[in-house]
């Protein structure tokens, strides 16, 4: 009698309920893999081949006596030794020995294991499903990929490895089955919870594996729909339909025909994850509405005019601006009051953003759409990257739900109008210092100054009724020199408070001094400046130097660190000091040790400077510091990026500090989370007469061209201190920041604009004898080239560029040229010499290096290349899997995506379609929104000829149309090869 092959349900409770010794509780067994035993952490002696069938039918039966003749069996199915019976007792002999005799217990002619709970790997796994059914049953998603993802992991390849024997190969059959069940229900949560692009990859991988199963081909259709990718999700259908007609006659199944007609119908319900039970957590509810204020005053008609509005809003989408209504007036005061008080009639959440409508760089709509929707529950991956997708998107996400959203300093309508929510149950409040007359259906309100009774009213709740019921006339006199203003009463009032020896007389006297303030009765700017003139006449000499000077740096905002530079401060006395501006409102904490200015209050702040810090030596001081402490601090950022590079003894001197890291990850957290005001300081800093010292902290700074989160930004402010030095005839501060834009612009991919600026750049180093950019600037025009397919010009540039960096005593350089150089040869056929130069790189930065540098990734990536083209592939493969951990650890997003577009090529010239089309997947997601459409397209060809190997053929016509059409608009000579690729009998 044979053993039972068919699936299998564990009784737990039915296990043999005999005691183990205390030396037998550490035993533990795998079968999902080489079938193994272990103590402890030693591994047992596992035994011949028979004896590991033995072991498996043992271990497989939860416990249960299995017979002799079941054993005999199980291990040599119909055709047994003659002396098979003995053959099983010597091995259960051996096993018994070896785990111990309580563990193999002899019983009524057969045997049994005897294992304690979880000592099974398969036993463990099917507990993980279980409980993964039970979270998902429950709306837990999250929860249920976890354990699913647990389950899967305890697989180590195939199970029961070269275990002989039908028993051990219909279980092996079996156990492989139920891991492909896990990973398509694993998937589909992923596809659930909006994971759809990392799914591609993997679910290319699969099908390739795997062709015939409807499934997967059926998963690989939505994720690609839901990754905007429709043409190559229809593909995959017109692939299972000709691969399942010419294998088995047969048509798809229903559902994925079904399938078919909903994505070509463009299905919106199908781009969005299926509805799901309700979880037993509680959904996304953002509530980001600011803390009132608890002194909340007056403006009664305005609070119930658009209280009761937003209670019968009936989805109408209502604004509320303040064209009339002065900086300062309370239009967000009011709004947030009156948001709090509304909350009962939205339980779905409340959105906030602060959209810096009134200064020169407004909030972007499509930052704060994404923003929006991660607040929303939407993941990372699911979030589009055009304005239109991101507002249709979130509209779809509060269809059904009532939340109010709350669009604070709005800078015109067209800002805030892909933010209006499209469904009834939400509404919209909005502030802006225009009247946005406009904004179709928006309920106009325009908020003046308060009463003098609201004015008083605030004064005294912020100051105590007992100092002012004894002053009256004094007070009235103090809301009166405030104009009635909400935020100068507050200041004015705040100060007082504070102060407990001034009476209100002292504080009405000063604020009656016209020369500390304007006349508040004038509309427009003069009455803000005159509204702020207030709170800084009351500040202290040190105060009002450090308001002053912390408004002139650009950026958003500044940290402490910063600010200490620019104020010439210890790190705790410029805390002290920025905390005790913090109180006064004056400026704002954005978070503990960050500040920022209200957008209005920062240009106060300069017309202070430029009327109180004289003489105009003092300002410029005070901003060369701050250039001073960020080019310090990026250089020691570089440095330990780039061990051994001669870059930096040719940057300016600095003679203020900057922090000092000692750990790769906090040097390059400080350097992206300052890469706003970093760069902002480099702009500024050019404008007024520092473009040298601009131009060093671009290069000091290259990471963040380099990353492509940050190459705009990049872009931007070296085009701007390229062109203040041009103007101030500074040749060496013009060739260092055109070589940063050709760099960058060769990053993002537009080439004609590198080569015109790295050429411009490698004249002015040589009239400026700048050795920076006699080495960097041919070496870029080298890599265009060599992108061109202009391998003469190519090697002439780097030859060119590595006689510069020799002559400087610049090894890492000379290695990069090296490398490059290497690529040069490989592309010319000169494979041999191609490996020894990139060898020759890849030493000079070990010996230079740290071996976690980033320039050494530089250099075992052009090996790999060179290895590749000599057919070295397992080389190859090891050191671009090299490259590729430094790169990710060094958040080099470009050359990460790169990396992995060569590891695809790799693969495919093994002849490994599907891992080819995996990594090709994944660099895809990578290399999105960087490294330009040329890039891009280099890796839809290789993705298309993996898929066509894998014979998934009309979705590798869709890959190559796609990559056809890019390199068609840019001219590019790759053309012609995805052209043959294509229409391969028309070209012949």
């Amino acid at each position: 009698m044979g053993l039972d092959d068919g699936p299998r349900v564990r009784v737990p409770e039915q296990r043999a309920p005999e005691q183990r010794p205390a030396d037998d509780t550490e035993l533990r067994f795998s079968v999902l893999g080489p079938v193994r035993a272990r103590r402890g952490g030693e591994t047992l002696p596992p035994g011949s081949p028979q004896q590991r069938a033995l072991l498996t039918a043992l271990l497989l039966r939860d416990g249960h006596t299995v017979t002799a003749a079941e054993l005999i069996d199980a291990i040599w199915g119909d055709d047994p030794p003659s002396q098979a019976l003995a053959a099983v007792r010597t091995y259960a002999s051996r096993l018994r020995k070896n785990l111990g005799p309580q563990t193999l217990a002899s019983d009524s002619g057969g045997y049994a294991m005897r294992t304690g709970p979880g000592a099974l790997d398969v036993t463990v796994a099917e507990e993980l499903a279980a409980d993964a059914d039970r979270a998902r049953t429950a709306g837990d998603r999250d929860r249920a990929r976890a354990l699913l993802n647990k389950a899967l992991a305890l697989w180590d390849g195939e199970a029961l490895a070269s275990v002989p024997g039908p028993y051990a190969e219909n279980q092996r059959t079996r156990l492989e089955e139920w891991r492909l069940q896990l990973t398509e229900t694993r998937l589909d949560l992923d596809l659930e919870v909006g994971c759809h692009a990392e799914a591609v990859s993997e679910l290319t991988a699969l099908t390739a594996a795997h062709p015939l199963r409807e499934r997967l081909r059926e998963l690989l259709m939505v994720a690609l729909y839901r990754s905007g990718r429709q043409a190559e999700a229809l593909a995959v259908y017109a692939d299972t339909r000709r691969l399942l007609a010419e294998e088995l006659g047969v048509d798809p199944r229903p559902e994925l025909a079904q399938l078919q007609q909903r994505i070509l119908r463009a299905d919106e319900e199908l781009a969005r994850p299926a509805d799901q039970p309700t979880p037993a957590a509680a959904p996304v509810r953002p509530a980001q509405l600011p803390a009132t204020v608890p002194d909340f005053t007056g403006r009664t008609s305005f609070v119930r005019e658009l209280g009761n509005r937003l209670a019968t809003a009936e989805g109408s989408v209502m604004a509320v601006s303040a064209l009339a209504g002065i900086g300062g007036v309370g239009k967000t005061t009011l709004a947030v009051h009156v948001a709090h008080q509304a909350r009962k009639h939205f339980p779905d959440g409340q959105l906030y953003v602060d959209l810096q409508g009134a200064g020169s760089r407004a909030a972007e709509p499509e930052t704060v759409l994404g923003a929006f929707l991660r607040a929303l529950g939407t993941a990372d991956s699911a979030i589009p990257d055009s304005l239109d997708e991101r507002a249709a998107l979130y509209r779809s996400t509060l269809d059904g739900r009532r939340i109010l959203i709350l669009l604070d300093n709005a800078h015109d309508a067209a800002q805030i109008r892909p933010l209006l929510p499209g469904t009834t149950g939400c509404a919209a409040l909005v502030t802006s210092r225009v009247r946005m007359v406009d904004l179709a259906g928006a309920h106009l309100v325009d908020l003046d100054v308060m009463s003098p009774e609201e004015a008083l009213q605030l004064f005294t709740r912020i100051v105590g009724e007992e100092r002012i019921n004894s002053e009256r006339k004094a007070a009235l006199d103090v809301v009166a020199a405030c104009g009635f203003l909400p935020l100068a009463i507050r200041i004015a009032a705040s100060r007082l408070a504070s102060r407990r020896t001034w009476t209100v007389s002292v504080l009405a006297a000063k604020l009656a001094d016209e020369r500390r303030r304007l006349d508040e009765l004038q509309a427009g700017d003069l009455a803000v400046k005159a509204t702020f003139e207030l709170g800084y006449g009351q500040l202290e000499p040190a105060q009002a130097r450090a308001f002053r000077l912390l408004g002139l740096a650009d950026g958003p905002d500044i940290s402490l660190a910063a600010a200490a530079a620019l104020l010439d401060l210890e790190t705790h006395a410029a805390e002290d000091l920025l905390e005790t501006l913090v109180d006064t409102s004056l400026v704002e904490s954005a978070a503990p040790g960050r500040y920022r200015y209200h957008d209005l209050v920062r240009l106060y702040a300069r017309s202070c400077a430029e009327r109180d810090e004289q003489p105009p030596a003092k300002r410029e001081s005070a901003l060369s510091r701050l250039l001073d402490f960020y080019l310090a601090t990026a250089a020691g950022v570089y440095a330990l990026e780039r061990p051994g590079e001669r870059v930096l003894d040719h940057f300016s001197r600095t003679t203020y500090p900057g922090l000092a890291f000692q750990v790769r990850e906090t040097a390059l957290d400080w350097l992206f989370t300052e890469s706003s005001g970093l760069l902002a300081c480099a702009r500024q800093s050019a404008a007024i007469g520092m473009p040298g010292r601009a131009s060093d902290l671009l290069m000091a700074a290259v990471d963040l061209g380099e990353s492509g989160a940050n190459s705009h930004q990049f872009a931007t402010a070296a085009t701007s201190v390229a062109q203040a030095a041009e103007a101030a005839g500074e040749a060496q501060a013009e060739a260092r920041a055109r070589t940063m834009l050709s760099h960058v612009h060769s990053v993002s991919g537009r080439f004609t604009e590198a080569e015109t600026q790295a050429t411009r750049a490698l004249n002015l180093g040589h009239l400026a004898q700048d050795p920076v950019s006699q080495g960097q600037a041919p070496n870029q025009l080298g890599i265009i080239a060599l992108y061109e397919n202009r391998h003469e010009d190519a090697e002439s540039h780097f030859s060119q560029a590595m006689t510069a960096f020799r002559a400087d005593g610049n090894k890492p350089g000379e290695a990069a040229a090296l490398c490059n150089l290497s690529r040069v040869h490989l592309a010319t056929g000169r494979t041999t010499s191609a490996v020894q130069l990139a060898q020759q790189g890849v030493v000079i930065y070990e010996d230079d290096a740290t071996g976690l540098a980033l320039r050494l990734a530089n250099g075992k990536y052009a090996l790999g290349l060179a290895l590749i083209g000599s057919r070295q592939t397992a080389g190859a493969q090891n050191v671009l899997l090299e490259a590729l951990r430094i790169f990710r650890e060094s958040r080099q997003q470009l050359w990460h995506g790169m990396t992995l577009f060569r590891l695809a090529e790799l693969h495919l010239a093994k002849q490994e379609a599907p891992q080819a089309a995996a990594h090709a997947e994944q660099a895809l997601a990578v290399l999105r929104g960087i490294g330009g459409d040329w890039r891009r397209a280099n890796v839809l060809t290789v993705l298309g000829q993996a898929l066509a190997v894998i014979g998934q053929t009309d979705r590798a016509q869709v890959c190559w149309s796609e990559a056809l059409s890019i390199f068609e608009e840019l001219g590019s000579p790759e053309y012609e090869t995805l052209r043959r690729l294509l229409n391969p009998a028309a070209v012949a």
